[in-house]
């Protein structure tokens, strides 16, 4: 059973994750991230996410406590025998995707995302896409508010408000989702392996400007996106025993 002496909090801008946050400092101490056996995040979703984001390299498992509303990615908050809880979790390791983007100015730029790669249309017009899986051209042409490519862990969020499919999360797939497609109407995108390459072409950039979004960091105006898995970087999420992402996305299927 690992030891886990050292415990760093963060904890998001709101009264009830600083109330928690207060509370726990008090009881258990508080460490730099850097010299921390796991991290506790204290707020939503979003804060979790930022929390992966900050921590993308450090190989410090990260265990969410929730304080804030859907707490999909996090795990019950209790105050009490928080060391016991972080020695019994169970870890999941995910990797996020790796986008690079190449704009109408010819630069290029790169970005990870844990969630999920979404193009948007930039105005009233709708994109026009290309889409290419591992050098062969499958969409010619999608019209269409935009697309997105999601992870496993991703598959719940974003991607299921856009009627993706739900993916387990030890599955090695990625899901390829239209948003409010126009043509081919009736196409409700695709599974790939998630060792695909996926290149996403913006058809008239200039009359019809497309931006790219990895998790919370936008590009705008681009012409070009390459989406891939990176599979060499390890995030290390902690749940509690029998709610692990796996059950908890497996139950948001049958869930309605």
């Amino acid at each position: 059973m690992a030891d886990f002496e050292k415990i760093a909090f963060v904890a998001s801008e709101t009264r009830d994750a600083e109330d928690a946050y207060a509370a726990l400092v008090k009881r258990y101490g508080n460490v730099p991230p850097k010299e921390a056996d796991a991290i506790v995040a204290l707020g939503g979703d979003g804060l979790m996410l930022q929390t992966m984001h900050d921590h993308l390299h450090s190989h410090i498992p990260i265990y969410g406590m929730n304080r804030g509303s859907v707490g999909f990615l996090l795990n019950d908050y209790k105050e009490n025998r928080l060391k016991e809880r972080l020695a019994a979790a169970e870890i999941t390791v995910i990797h996020p995707l790796r986008m690079v983007v190449r704009d109408r100015n010819g630069d290029t730029h790169e970005a990870l995302a844990i969630n999920e790669v979404s193009l948007f249309r930039q105005i009233h017009q709708a994109a026009k896409l290309k889409i290419g899986v591992d050098g062969t051209t499958r969409l010619g042409e999608l019209i269409c508010d935009g697309v997105l490519v999601s992870t496993p862990a991703g598959s719940t969020a974003y991607n299921l408000s856009a009627h993706g499919p739900i993916l387990p999360i030890t599955a090695p797939l990625l899901a390829l989702t239209p948003i409010s497609p126009f043509r081919p109407r009736r196409w409700r995108g695709a599974l790939l392996p998630n060792d695909a390459r996926v290149l996403i072409e913006v058809l008239e950039p200039e009359k019809r400007p497309v931006s790219a979004v990895a998790d919370h960091t936008e590009f705008r105006n681009v012409v070009a996106v390459e989406i891939a898995e990176a599979s060499a970087v390890d995030i290390f999420m902690m749940f509690d025993p029998g709610h692990t992402l796996a059950e908890r996305i497996l139950a948001e299927q049958f869930d309605y």
